[in-house]
Parts: structure tokens; sequence; C-alpha cells
């Protein structure tokens, strides 16, 4: 009894095993059947771009540092306690403005007794001029008398000079920055008071490799940009090239000037300089995302139009090597292996192979730009 019931057990086993593979290999044989008829698997989604033509400013890019056209650090000629300060912290100074005073009693003092002295040694001059010239007095005590004149009236001009260096004037137009001294503090000759800073306009220092030393002339256009003020763009040109070339680098150094009005650049800022070289290349660009980089060679997906054993026409993504010049924003130049008109695969590239059946959507991908500005930089 206990067997019968364990074959009929076996059996039921059996038909439901054999059943779920039936099933299973009916499944199986339709998807292939179906990828037959449809000729492989299924197409890759993938974002397109045309090959073009394009005009190109010929440009090199640095980084630069923006330096002022004029620019020092004011200190005092003399020693001594500061008692007025005439400037606040950031302000805007003309040339000459008294800054700073420091204590000048005492030469105050010793101006006002020279003074006195020079009275008088021109008074005992013009009686002994007028003696001399009825031979009252010898010519000796004539010369003693112009001479102690002359010797109080230099007296008075250096302690007029050393008042002077009691005060810090600007020494031309431009930005005060912080002050590092306070009122009645004291100073020694050389210590610093505050940055003084001409804005408008500034110059940009950067590099170049000497490669490019032939192809560079004063007043060449240039742009420069910061991550201070996004999107924005300065305007200026090439004023010097240096007349060495660094030893250890092989890089020579250049100079720019730019118009400044505002104040937004301030000495010490960095920015990416781009150099206009003359007239603008022929170039045949694509976008940047398109490019697949690898050790034996940069290439990309070309689409292509295919037709298969049954006619219907399908898009297809072939490799082709390509060798690339310099790029420009989103954009790179590519000097062998394209030809305006064609359309590569710009996103999407990597999950391709040579011959991959392709379906075009450009609904999200986005814009590629020669100058991109994004939101969040």
């Amino acid at each position: 009894m206990k067997l019968k019931a364990f074959l009929i057990a076996l059996a039921i086993l059996a038909v439901v095993v054999g059943g779920v593979v039936g099933v299973k290999g009916l499944q199986i044989g339709r998807l292939i059947a179906s990828g037959k008829e449809e000729g492989g698997p299924p197409p890759e989604t993938v974002s397109t771009a045309p090959v073009t033509a394009a005009r190109w400013d010929r440009a090199v890019e640095s980084v630069g540092s923006m330096r002022a056209v004029q620019g020092a650090d004011l200190s005092t000629e003399s020693s001594g306690v500061i008692t007025k300060i005439h400037f606040e912290n950031g302000q805007q100074v003309n040339e000459g403005d008294l800054l700073v005073e420091l204590d000048t009693q005492t030469e105050e003092a010793n101006l006002r007794s020279a003074e006195a002295e020079a009275d008088l040694a021109r008074t005992v001059y013009e009686r002994t001029r007028r003696l001399r010239v009825n031979n009252t007095v010898p010519q000796s005590d004539m010369d003693a008398a112009e001479s102690q004149m002359r010797k109080m009236n230099a007296l008075i001009e250096q302690l007029k000079s050393t008042l002077r260096e009691k005060q810090v004037r600007a020494p031309f137009s431009g930005h005060l920055g912080i002050r590092e001294v306070n009122l009645g503090q004291y100073v020694d000759n050389g210590d610093k008071i505050v940055s003084l800073q001409s804005l408008d306009p500034i110059y940009v220092d950067f590099l170049l490799p000497q490669q490019l030393l032939s192809q560079l002339k004063p007043s060449f256009p240039l742009r420069v940009m910061t991550d201070v003020y996004p999107g924005k763009v300065f305007d200026g040109e090439l004023t010097a090239v240096n007349t060495e070339i660094d030893p250890v680098t092989r890089n020579i150094r250049l100079q720019g000037t730019l118009q400044n009005p505002e104040g937004l650049l301030r000495p010490g800022m960095f920015g990416r300089v781009l150099l206009s070289l003359g007239e603008a290349d022929e170039v045949i660009a694509i976008p940047l995302t398109a490019v697949i980089t690898a050790t034996y060679g940069d290439s990309v997906f070309v689409v292509e139009e295919k037709a298969d054993e049954k006619g219907n026409k399908k898009l297809v993504a072939n490799q082709r090597f390509i060798r690339t010049g310099r790029s420009e924003g989103d954009f790179i130049a590519v000097t062998e292996g394209l030809k305006p008109g064609e359309t590569v695969v710009a996103a999407g590239a990597f999950k391709l192979r040579n011959g991959s059946a392709i379906e075009v959507n450009n609904d999200l991908a986005p814009q590629p730009e020669r100058a991109p500005r994004p939101e969040d930089s």
C-alpha cells in the first residue's frame, strides 16, 4: 500500500516538472525566434550630435594673477607718536591727501627758534652790507655775516623737512586697505601704516610656453574670467612681453592690462586668461562627451544607416579612430577622422560596441556650448 502511494506521488511530481520545463522551453524558443526576426538584441538609446565646421579664434589659455599698476605699503620716514589719523579703512584717496600725523611739538619749537636766529642773522647781514659799502668794516665781517644767514636758512629748511617726514601723504590716487596702527601708538621709521593700491586699470600677470614667443605681440586682445564673478568677462589687451625666458620652466612672463572702473578685480586675485593670437582657424568640432579616450587612441561612434536582410533600414553605431586638437568650452576640434555633416554619438557611447543598433533620443541631452556658464559654478 505504501509503495503504491509513493509511486503515485512520484508520477505527479514528474508531470509538474515536465510541465514547467515545457513552458520555459516554449518561452525561450519564442524569444530566440523573436530575436532572429528582429535581427539581434534591442537597440540602445543614445544622444547624438552633428559634426560641424566652425571658425575658432586662435587663442591660448593660462592662469593669471592680478597686480596693481601702482601699489605700496605706506610707512613713516621718522619715528614718533601718532596724533591724528585722517582716513577710514577702505577709503578712496587722491594723490597728496594727508593720512597720518605724528607728534611734532619738539620740531616746531626748534623751527621757531631757528626762524628767530635767522631773522637776527639777516639783520646783521644787512647792517654789515651797508657798512661795507663805506669800507667801515672789513670784507671778512661781511663774509661771516652772509655765511651765518645762509646757515640759518639751511637749518630752517632742514627742520621743515623733518616736519614733513612726520606726515604720511598718499603718493598716488587709489584705495586704502586696513590700517595697521592706532591713535597714540608709537611707530618707528619704516613701520607699515596702511596699504594703498591703484585699481583702475589693473595688471594681470601670466605665463605661456616659449614656443609661442614668435606669435606674441602687444595689443593682442585678452579676456579674464574669475570664479569670484561667475559669468562676467573682463576685457583687456596684452601690454608687455618679458625680455627673458625662465631657464627652469621655459615659460615667458606676460602682462595684460584690464579696465577695472568698478574695482571688482583686486591685487592677488587669480583668474583664467584667454589670449587671442590673431586670425580665426577653420575647425571641425564635436562635443567633448563624444570622444572615447583610451591608451591606444581617441575614438568616436559614428551614426550610420544600414539595411537588414529584409531591406528594413536601421541606425547603427560604428567606432572610428580620430585625432583631436584644442578644446573650447564643451567642444573639441577634430583634425583627422571626421568630416562635416556626419553624426556622432554624444552620450551613451560607453554601452556600445562596433555595429551596435541604436535608437536616438535627444530630448534630455544637454546642449554643449563654446562658453558654458554653469549656474552652480
